[in-house]
């Protein structure tokens, strides 16, 4: 990404919810994030359609508990056509199912702030050919959304597992983060609603 300063890795996170400046930038909302943050008792629940052979068959809701890891860091700053100015944290997300403890979900991705216009972005790509980029307001719930223009994916997922809408919603508090996700899919010739919902708690590295 031109313009983008990529600060240590060891960078900490503000010292309370009202600091946001980290190695000299203001990170606004985004600064409660940095940070390591586990799933709590294993709380994660993933609903996806279903696999042909599968015991709800092909195309049924599919229910597997998971646990994971999400690390947010500083990413620091760009400027995008000389007006508009952001800072971003990069993270990655690794999930594993619970059952048998075998990771099935990798996300890389930042979420960035654009302060002068009160918007937060989440833009990130999976290792399914699907990259999203979802846009909301910095909100004490913070809800992002994309549709039509902000998906990108292969020509095979768009004939044949298309996402046509994502939202996510996270909310922070202290030491805590909830999250609920909503991806509407088309698969196997029909609609379908994939969620993920799932609390963690930052860890002490």
């Amino acid at each position: 990404m031109a313009g983008l300063t990529l600060p240590a890795i060891s960078a900490v996170a503000a010292t309370s919810e009202t600091e946001t400046v980290i190695n000299g930038l203001d990170y606004g909302p985004l600064a409660k994030f940095v940070g390591t943050w586990k799933t709590q008792d294993d709380e994660g629940l993933d609903v996806a359609p279903g696999r042909e052979g599968s015991e709800v068959g092909k195309g049924g809701g599919a229910a597997s508990p998971y646990y994971e890891t999400i690390r947010f860091t500083p990413a620091g700053d760009a400027t995008n056509a000389s007006s508009q100015h952001l800072t971003a944290i990069f993270y990655h997300q690794m999930v594993f199912r619970k059952s048998d403890k075998k990771q099935f979900h990798d996300q890389v991705g930042y979420l960035i702030y654009d302060k002068a216009n009160q918007t937060i972005y989440n833009s990130f790509c999976i290792p399914r050919a699907v990259c999203v980029v979802a846009t909301g307001k910095p909100d004490a719930t913070l809800t992002l959304t994309a549709q039509n223009v902000g998906i990108g994916q292969s020509d095979y997922m768009a004939a044949n597992d298309k996402t046509e809408k994502f939202t996510v919603t996270y909310e922070v508090s202290g030491n805590t983060m909830q999250y609920t996700q909503e991806t509407i899919l088309h698969v196997y010739g029909k609609p379908f609603t994939h969620t993920d919902i799932s609390t963690l708690t930052r860890v002490k590295e």
